[in-house]
């Protein structure tokens, strides 16, 4: 890992500027009413800041706009119930319930909504005792509201000043991530690859550019600006982002039998060789993405025409002098490795000059998708809340848990003579997620970075004396806390700690060491109540889910295929089809390799037929990555003559998807004969195959190289060979759903 791209990426990102933005947008009000001595009259001015802040996730302008809108609105109501009723403890305890259950039921509307419920929470938190508005309920809400208001106008004056420096910074962040895709797929290419390891870093690379393809689809396509303008800039920075996807696709059907190649290669230095290139690209790709991210032209680090140079020249010498009538294939699998390495360096060329955002990059730009088609949907409609009104419902669980979790803390806090009570209560409501390993890995987090931030904060006031030197540290905390909240809980968890400390000291240094005291325990019986609850009220375990994320990666990998096959069969290829299908693949892939991934942090004894079920998702993978590697034939290629033979292929091959569905529903009759049967052989080939085999063993390799076959048998057993790793893997794919069958009976 490079620790100074990683470093420079940061500083451009937008987590970073986000955290500067609620910083500056909290601290400089407080240091006016300060100068005017009214700060502890006013503190819920900044508290509203950054709260209503905190709900304005990364999408279309006109979408944070109203969530921000929504927000403040929303939080004013709450803030006013909740003080003017909270002297009535019967009461209290209906409004946990009503506000609970509705405010995390929310989230069946999608994480900008639900971040909306959770700060609606925070500030119902806030507002249980009188610590924050004493006797001035109303004024405190109104004050409350108006620094929401000021957030919503520092928003609304930078959307206007720099309307594509968010898209530039997750343009940017996704290129980052798909170098970093790269740089893990280059380990296949060394030494003894550890391949369970690679495909582990692979998928959790894959769940991270899903998550990152999501916000970039919704923004580019949903923002008129960028669909509909016809600004240079509009057009780059679109064309940029399909450019990805496609390399990202490119990258993932590079996919090879590495075993295979390794016997065949290992003794020689290739495979070396075009592992350090890989890296070299994969440099040039995170370089890209940190100029997006700038606003700065990117300079390639390599001469990438030299470097692809090397790996061909060591090619064609190896062909030369060591391929032979028996080896050939094996030196046909690595022609295609060198084709790919030569795509993606084009492609990574078109995108360095892409960064100097020149007019003749964009010229003839045309958006030859339907931007609908790829804007991630959210219906608004009350029935989806109310269909959710089920224990069947993951959204309903999760509600129940954290309106029984916020009764429990409530209850300690009213009997519990230390502490500060709304403290139990906002751990529980930041510690709780619907998944069980979210929940517990923040569990974790949460604990250990307020031990940290304690023993932190206490060094420093015991160490420090100058106000001013602490004042900066409490910012950069403050900066720290809000930058990382979305990417490492525990730094964000170890800065709130610091910055709170450090802030209760400035406004009332006498009760400092009762703060550290109090910090302490508030944090562990809430981080204790939110383990417990979600332990073993109404858990839901992954593996019951797992199945609906088998069912629909087989779906849209037989969609994919389907769509990509019919070219081979004479039919004409609907790109904006295949592009769909492609994002709905690769979509479902990643949720199950998401799926899996928390499985593995949940309780042993809820860990079932895990080896069976990493095997699916590895197969998986696979194959998504072999109908991604046929698309790439599928547009560019043509063999008319040979549909006959691919037409009985493909309709096997659509038997064997089919049958793996219908064991996940509980069919599994037809599926033991359909996992028995092997893909027809394509006759066509065969005869294509021993001639060509003929003709360099007769000819010699030289003269052979001159017959019109050579390019046709190429791509023909490359495509062939894709076909019988997909039949393969669905094969593969038949008997571990067969295995996890029976291992349930």
């Amino acid at each position: 890992m490079n620790y100074l791209d990683e470093f420079k990426k940061f500083i451009s990102s937008h987590y970073l500027s986000t955290g500067v933005r609620l910083t500056l947008g909290a601290v400089v009000p407080s240091l006016i009413f300060q100068h005017f001595g009214i700060l502890g009259e006013m503190i819920a001015f900044p508290l509203g800041t950054l709260l209503i802040g905190a709900t304005d996730n990364p999408g279309p302008y006109h979408r944070r706009r109203n969530s921000l809108l929504i927000a403040i609105a929303t939080c004013f109501l709450v803030a006013c119930v909740t003080g003017f009723l909270r002297h009535i403890h019967f009461i209290i305890f209906l409004e946990i319930i009503v506000f609970g259950m509705f405010f995390s039921l929310v989230g069946v509307y999608g994480n900008r909504v639900n971040s909306i419920g959770l700060i609606a929470l925070l500030v119902f938190v806030f507002n249980i005792d009188d610590h924050l508005s004493g006797d001035m309920v109303f004024r405190t809400a109104a004050i409350f509201a108006a620094g929401g208001i000021w957030y919503f106008i520092l928003f609304m004056i930078l959307q206007k000043l720099l309307p594509y420096k968010l898209i530039q910074q997750l343009l940017g962040e996704n290129f980052a991530e798909l170098g970093k895709l790269l740089w893990i797929k280059a380990g296949y290419y060394f030494a003894n690859p550890d391949y369970d390891d690679l495909f582990n870093r692979m998928i959790q690379q894959q769940v991270i550019l899903r998550e990152n393809h999501e916000n970039l689809r919704e923004i580019l396509f949903k923002t008129r600006e960028i669909v509909s303008e016809s600004t240079n800039k509009s057009r780059v920075l679109m064309l940029m982002f399909l450019d990805s996807i496609d390399l990202f696709e490119r990258i993932l059907n590079s996919q090879q039998n590495y075993t295979n190649l390794h016997r065949a290669f290992d003794h020689t230095q290739i495979l070396r060789l075009f592992g350090t290139y890989i890296t070299w690209l994969s440099a040039e790709i995170q370089q890209i993405g940190l100029a997006v991210q700038s606003g700065f032209p990117s300079h390639p680090k390599h001469d990438l025409d030299e470097a692809f140079n090397k790996c061909q020249r060591a090619f064609e010498n190896m062909r030369e002098h060591k391929m032979t009538h028996d080896n050939m294939e094996d030196f046909i699998m690595l022609r295609q490795i060198l084709n790919s390495l030569q795509d993606v360096t084009e492609r990574v060329k078109k995108l360095h000059r892409a960064t100097t955002y020149d007019a003749e990059v964009s010229k003839g730009y045309k958006l030859n998708v339907e931007a609908e088609n790829f804007i991630p949907k959210q219906e608004y409609h009350p029935r989806i809340l109310l269909d959710n009104l089920s224990l069947k419902s993951s959204h309903f669980r999760h509600a129940v848990r954290i309106t029984l979790g916020l009764l429990v803390g409530y209850i300690i806090s009213l009997f519990l003579t230390v502490g500060h009570g709304y403290w139990i209560l906002l751990t529980i409501v930041v510690i709780l997620k619907p998944a069980f390993s979210i929940t517990k890995q923040r569990n974790v987090q949460r604990i250990g970075g307020t031990l940290v931030g304690v023993f932190t904060g206490f060094m420093l006031l015991y160490l420090i004396k100058d106000g001013t030197a602490l004042f900066i540290i409490m910012m950069l905390a403050m900066i720290m806390a809000y930058s990382f909240l979305k990417i490492n809980y525990f730094i964000a968890s170890t800065t709130i700690t610091l910055y709170v400390i450090l802030s209760f000291n400035f406004l009332n240094p006498q009760q400092i060491t009762e703060v550290l005291h109090d910090r302490v325990i508030d944090t562990i019986i809430g981080s204790l109540i939110a383990y417990l609850i979600s332990s073993y009220v109404l858990p839901v375990w992954e593996h019951t889910q797992i199945n609906q994320y088998i069912r629909d990666a087989l779906d849209a990998n037989r969609k994919y295929f389907d769509v990509v096959a019919a070219k081979f069969t004479g039919k004409d290829l609907n790109i904006n089809e295949l592009k769909l299908l492609r994002k709905d693949a690769i979509i479902a892939m990643a949720n199950l390799s998401d799926n899996f991934q928390k499985m593995l942090s949940e309780p042993k004894r809820q860990q079932l037929n895990m080896e069976e079920y990493h095997q699916f998702v590895a197969t998986s993978h696979m194959l998504t990555s072999y109908i991604a590697s046929l698309s790439t034939y599928a547009q560019t290629l043509e063999y008319s003559e040979f549909s006959v033979e691919f037409e009985v292929m493909i309709r096997q091959i659509d038997r064997q998807i089919k049958a793996a569905t219908d064991i996940i529903e509980g069919k599994v009759e037809s599926s033991y004969e359909i996992a028995r049967e092997s893909l027809p052989q394509n006759q066509k080939l065969v005869e294509l195959l021993a001639k060509r085999k003929k003709e360099i063993k007769e000819l010699g390799i030289e003269k052979a190289d001159q017959s019109p076959a050579r390019k046709m048998l190429s791509d023909l057993k490359t495509i062939n060979g894709l076909f019988e790793l997909i039949s393969t893997i669905t094969i593969d794919e038949i008997k571990i759903l067969q295995k996890i069958k029976a291992l349930k009976t």
